[in-house]
């Protein structure tokens, strides 16, 4: 089985995730080498089985809603179940985008680590916590990683989202920790091997649409007993919808807009996203409305790296 980099994303995200998997071959220089497969929240049963239900997120309970922009964030643990526990795998969000080769992730010494994230350490209120975004993992150590299973423990209260996803369940021992470049938060230059696009409201293939996540709220953080509300309250009233109003703003690096639109340029050209599909996007209001209006002015790439 060849090394694989799993893309996660739901309907909302799908444009981001063909320009991600687009990204990846581009970009290397033994595109033939890994395989890569967009695993779609939406043709998982389990996620729609818990629309609406309240699970475990930092301390608190929330109700699970598939509308909302990050709900393929469980699928990230699913890779070692697809790989039959065998061989390495990546496993990226679906607005990381690859600048360098990811063969040299894929093919990094893990120094007999179970799996590689960068550190975050206070992210979310939590220590320790490891961005698990972008991962290397050695299936083969995995075995305990059963997706589903764990997802569904969140609703039964036995599994807390956010332990979950910062990778507070994994004996720290078998973590190691990749270098910034390979998960860049809202970072492009020299050193990004991978760009994340990691702010949501930034988004550079969303400006101008109507915010459609909830911001994280969870028994860590403060904000909320700063704006004099009680969690139980926010919960019940509009947790899980959208919690602000307002719009998709534009990114603060031009750069990174002009990268996103390079790359979804060469796939509308060499037909990987279709004009009808990018429109049909747009209705959907997943996609910003002038998408081809700034695909116009936007310059192309520079040719990727010759390939050896």
């Amino acid at each position: 089985m060849k090394p694989t980099v799993f893309i996660q994303t739901n309907l909302r995200q799908i444009v981001g995730a063909h320009v991600a998997e687009h990204s990846l071959r581009r970009n290397s220089r033994r595109p033939d080498a890994f395989d890569v497969r967009i695993l779609n929240s939406a043709e998982y049963p389990f996620f729609q089985a818990k629309q609406g239900q309240e699970f475990l997120r930092g301390g608190t309970l929330r109700r699970w809603w598939n509308e909302d922009l990050q709900s393929f964030t469980p699928i990230r643990f699913m890779p070692p179940e697809l790989m039959e526990y065998q061989g390495r795998a990546v496993v990226i969000d679906p607005d990381i985008f690859a600048v360098g080769d990811v063969l040299e992730l894929l093919e990094m010494d893990m120094g007999g680590k179970a799996l590689m994230a960068v550190p975050r350490s206070g992210f979310q209120g939590v220590e320790g916590y490891y961005s698990s975004s972008s991962m290397l993992l050695d299936c083969a150590q995995l075995t305990h990683w059963r997706c589903e299973e764990q997802f569904n423990q969140m609703f039964e209260g036995k599994l807390d989202y956010l332990d979950w996803i910062a990778l507070k369940l994994e004996r720290p021992e078998t973590i190691g920790a990749l270098a910034p470049e390979w998960n860049h938060f809202d970072i492009l230059n020299d050193d990004t091997k991978l760009l994340h696009t990691t702010h949501r409201r930034t988004q550079p293939w969303k400006t101008g649409l109507p915010i459609d996540f909830t911001p994280g709220i969870d028994g860590r953080k403060s904000w909320v007993s700063r704006a004099g509300l009680k969690l139980q309250d926010v919960n019940r009233r509009v947790l899980g919808r959208r919690l602000f109003s307002g719009k998709y703003k534009p990114h603060p690096d031009p750069h990174q807009e002009a990268f996103f639109f390079g790359l979804l340029r060469e796939c509308v050209d060499e037909g990987i996203v279709s004009e009808a599909f990018l429109r049909e996007q747009m209705r959907s209001n997943h996609v910003r409305h002038d998408a081809f209006e700034v695909l116009e002015r936007t310059p192309k790439l520079p040719a990727p790296a010759s390939v050896e």
